[in-house]
């Protein structure tokens, strides 16, 4: 196989560093292993970013996202875990990482975590007619 799973995460200059916008990216098959079984665990992992200087290059997000494939790990560890390390890659404005856990033990789970930048604020919500 000429891909192999990566920790490391890629980034690019952000295109529009001087305004805010939202880059929003879904992982509809992320896989790890049960910590306690060893069974694989299914997720969904939402990946929500205001960039600040760089952006994240998607081929390495999907190796990067590959990589827990064999891992073993609670959800809310692995979930805190994706966004400190998209935080270490990127320094972010703002980020959020959601996992919507597949059913374990007749249990749905979410884990919901958020990192934002202590100078940053959004702008305020325009809501339009």
């Amino acid at each position: 196989m000429s891909t192999q799973p990566s920790k490391t995460l890629e980034t690019f200059p952000n295109p529009y560093p001087n305004r805010d916008y939202t880059i929003h990216m879904r992982v509809p098959e992320f896989t790890c292993l049960c910590p306690k079984t060893g069974q694989p665990d299914f997720a969904t992992i939402l990946i929500d970013f205001v960039p600040d200087q760089l952006c994240v290059e998607l081929k390495s997000l999907k190796l990067y996202m590959w990589s827990f494939r064999e891992e073993g790990g609670f959800h809310e560890a692995v979930t805190n875990g994706i966004l400190d390390d998209i935080v270490q890659a990127i320094s972010p404005r703002f980020i959020r990482v959601t996992g919507e856990w597949n059913v374990r033990g007749g249990v749905y789970t979410n884990v919901v975590v958020e990192y934002r930048k202590p100078d940053w604020q959004p702008a305020p919500r325009v809501e339009l007619p």
